[in-house]
């Protein structure tokens, strides 16, 4: 019992509120995952899942073909807005200009809700429809704009870091690097690359967002990237493609957890060779024949 109230004390004086908590701009989040909405085979299943995740934030695609389903009904119908903070995105657009009227779009809709969500947006403006990468010069023209309209931005980018750093040099709220293309399962394939984000976006500023976004197939995805000292993981398909997708929810949130505390504790020092667990002095030797 004394061990485990040292080590209590222990963690006490050294996980500050703001290591518990992901702010992004002015608001404080217990959760630092965020879900999507997207892909589900039905509205329960989204609804069961959201649940598991713990997510205080999930996204929203808010063009009409993806907002609406075949029979008509609104995808934002289906989701508690007093519960969640909706974070409007602009998937499915190729131009900044399209990416802008979509996040206006978005801002509305949620001023009606009246969502706290109403005044971001999750920015995406895809290169191509086949790997669906940011175009780098479309969305830092469209994080200018939306910037100067009153927008804050978390805009998704590649994992160039120089790239990333223009984003947050022209404003954005947060940036969120690519683990991988979106939907791939990949994982984070370049953590070499997003370590090398996180140290130019935080320099002289840590508490600057940066997310992982994109990429995620499983739950050791998601806490290889809080690991590396990502702030958040922002996933859909990975869970909404799963066999089980609330299971897989919970799996996600478990391992969010994990590769936060596991970053905030630090690890040891990887070494070319072992070090035993315990000493080597006071060891009995044993001579043959005695």
């Amino acid at each position: 019992m004394a061990h485990s109230a040292i080590e209590s004390k222990h963690l006490e004086t050294t996980v500050s509120p703001a290591d518990e908590t992901l702010v992004i701009g002015d608001r404080r989040f217990t959760s630092r995952l965020i879900v999507g909405t997207g892909k589900y085979a039905d509205n329960k299943t989204m609804q069961q899942a959201l649940d598991a995740s713990g997510a205080d934030v999930v996204t929203v695609a808010v063009r009409r073909d993806r907002l609406m389903n075949e029979h008509g009904e609104s995808l934002l119908d289906s989701l508690d807005v007093k519960r969640y903070t909706i974070l409007p995105n602009t998937a499915g657009c190729f131009t900044a200009h399209d990416a802008v009227r979509v996040a206006r779009l978005g801002r509305e809709l949620l001023h009606q809700l009246k969502n706290p969500g109403a005044n971001w947006v999750k920015l995406e403006v895809l290169g191509d429809k086949k790997t669906l990468l940011p175009d780098p010069a479309g969305t830092l023209d469209a994080v200018k704009e939306l910037v100067a309209d009153g927008f804050e931005v978390l805009a998704y980018s590649s994992d160039d870091p120089i790239a990333a750093l223009r984003l947050k040099e022209a404003g954005a709220t947060s940036v969120m690097p690519a683990g991988s293309p979106i939907g791939s399962g990949q994982g984070v394939m370049n953590p070499a690359n997003i370590a090398l984000c996180l140290e130019l976006l935080k320099d002289g500023d840590l508490s600057y967002p940066v997310i992982v976004d994109a990429g995620v197939g499983t739950a050791s995805d998601v806490t290889i990237a809080m690991e590396l000292g990502a702030d958040g993981v922002l996933l859909n398909t990975g869970i909404a493609h799963a066999r089980n997708p609330v299971r897989m929810a919970r799996a996600m949130r478990q391992a969010c957890q994990a590769g936060r505390d596991a970053y905030l504790s630090g690890r040891i020092p990887k070494r070319k060779y072992a070090t035993a667990s315990s000493p080597w002095e006071g060891v009995i030797s044993y001579i043959p024949g005695e």
